[in-house]
């Protein structure tokens, strides 16, 4: 008997089929197949091993192949194979690497029980499933794992032959079962997909994108790119997540190699502006809002400032509204303008402080607000709460009884951007204000332009009937002011009447042939 057919014997003694890979690939397979009538020789040499393995497994089989070291036999892992015909056959593999046979790694297989019907795969999500499944993996709470999420641009898989929709399906629950608990793995296009896995896992998914594809005789890569959460609190990591795919998927092609770096970034900058918020990092700046009949400082509006900067903070405003953190800053804006109309030499000063309308999709910023001035009732009477960002208001019924519940404790509410958008006329008709702001759009060219007056006029026409005072704002020549003044528009906001300040100037510019007065009152 030869040494080479003892050996074989004593392997068939501990095994059903003898496996031989080149990295990912079956070169070499013999031994009992997983149902009759399926040789394992002939069907499976050639193949990626994923391409017969159970989805749900191959994540597993994959890392132990990466982790073994020559001449140390791997842990044994519990697989299903896939027979061909809707079933799987549960098995046990485990590989060693022979130094002299390098690349090679030698596996031997051994069934465990008959064939069952396969496990049906779970769906992979699209966009909002993703953010979705993130927010329930973290609202678990726990000591879970620290998450990150992938980004896989795969350049071409958008054609639309057999082979390539074939290809998409291998990939799809391949990620798939790569992703946390099998379960959260998007396609957000044709050619882009996210998972979220443990950040532990490091596992090669390009490996996996390039073996799909030779499956169906394409030669596939991908880009990826890898973001980490951490241990994120659950809305803001869902946002924030939101953010960086929104940013991605409205670039162009190789989007997703930068998307780790954007995910990054935002959670650097996200930290950054809750820091901001805590130390109560920023400043105001006062700007006048005046009578234009008399041209008296009517009251004055509270511009945050980051850093010393002239101009209103855009991008962190925003950022923060997408993330879910303006509320807090809201209710710090409204605190340190508080604070400072308290201080000696700010009289009876009257001061608007800007609310994002996200802040009012919940009671959250009301509530902070009213304890915040239930100490100092009278001060609510000197306060008005201007709403920006109209166009998130999509609950108006819901917004209106947090704007309902300002107005009956003192608290006056401005609409801010008038006239912009469609739905402006809907937020008018909903919600119970005191004061609209035109969109300075219409002051701008309210001089030159015939139309831009007439609705200007129609807008301020309106508002009368409905008894809610107007200010229109950007204001910056004569020319304007006495435009709008005839209009019927109350009060004027701009650069003509008074640049932001550090205090309140309680005296505006004087204008030719006009005279400026002292604080009035709210109407």
């Amino acid at each position: 008997m030869s040494m080479k057919s003892r050996l074989l014997g004593m392997a068939f003694a501990s095994a059903d089929v003898l496996l031989e890979l080149d990295g990912e690939r079956v070169t070499f397979a013999l031994g009992a197949g997983p149902v009759p009538g399926v040789d394992p020789g002939a069907a499976w040499a050639g193949q990626p091993l994923d391409t017969i393995l159970d989805p749900a497994c191959q994540n597993a089989v994959a890392s132990q192949l990466r982790k073994l070291k020559p001449g140390v036999r791997s842990e044994p892992v519990g697989i299903r194979v896939l027979t061909g015909d809707g079933r799987a056959r549960k098995a046990i593999i485990r590989a060693f690497a022979l130094p002299e046979l390098a690349p090679f790694i030698s596996c031997a297989l051994v069934w465990d029980g008959p064939p069952v019907q396969a496990e049906t795969p779970k769906p992979i999500l699209d966009a909002r499933g993703l953010l979705q499944r993130l927010g329930s993996i973290l609202s678990q709470g726990g000591t879970g794992p620290e998450l990150a999420v992938d980004f896989l641009e795969i350049p071409g898989l958008g054609a639309a032959d057999e082979a390539h929709r074939r290809a998409g399906a291998r990939i799809e629950a391949s990620l798939q079962a790569r992703s946390h608990q099998g379960a959260s793995a998007a396609r957000l296009a044709p050619d882009r997909f996210a998972l979220v896995r443990d950040s532990a896992d490091i596992s090669d998914l390009a490996e996996a994108i390039r073996t799909a594809g030779v499956a169906e005789g394409l030669n596939l890569s991908a880009i990826t790119s890898r973001g980490e959460l951490g241990k994120a609190e659950a809305a803001v990591a869902v946002r924030t997540l939101r953010f960086a795919l929104e940013d991605c998927l409205k670039d162009g092609a190789e989007a997703g190699s930068r998307f780790g770096e954007r995910l990054k970034r935002t959670v650097q900058d996200a930290d950054r502006f809750r820091g901001i918020v805590r130390e109560r990092q920023f400043s105001l700046a006062w700007q006048p809002i005046l009578a234009l009949d008399s041209r008296a400082v009517h009251h004055f509006e509270a511009l945050a400032r980051f850093g010393g900067a002239a101009q209103a903070p855009t991008g962190p405003i925003s950022m923060a509204e997408e993330l879910g953190l303006i509320e807090s800053f809201d209710l710090a804006v409204a605190e340190k303008a508080l604070l400072q109309l308290r201080q000696p030499g700010f009289g009876l000063t009257k001061a608007a402080v800007n609310v994002s309308a996200v802040s009012l999709t919940g009671d959250g910023y009301v509530q902070g607000l009213l304890r915040m001035t239930s100490a100092y009732p009278d001060m609510r009477k000197r306060l008005m709460v201007e709403i920006t960002e109209t166009s998130e208001l999509a609950d108006l019924d819901a917004a209106n009884r947090r704007v309902k519940a300002l107005r009956d404790a003192g608290i006056k509410v401005c609409l801010d951007d008038f006239g912009v958008g469609a739905a402006s006329l809907d937020y008018l008709r909903k919600l119970q204000i005191d004061i609209v702001k035109i969109d300075g759009a219409f002051v701008r060219d309210i001089e030159t332009d015939a139309k831009v007056r007439t609705l200007a006029g129609h807008l301020v026409d309106l508002c009368r009937e409905l008894k809610i005072e107007t200010v229109a704002e950007m204001v910056e020549t004569e020319g304007q002011a006495e435009a709008v003044k005839a209009l019927g528009v109350d009060y004027g906001q701009g650069w003509l009447f008074g640049r932001p300040t550090p205090t309140p100037a309680l005296s505006a510019p004087a204008a030719v042939g006009k005279r400026v007065g002292e604080v009035v009152g709210w109407g």
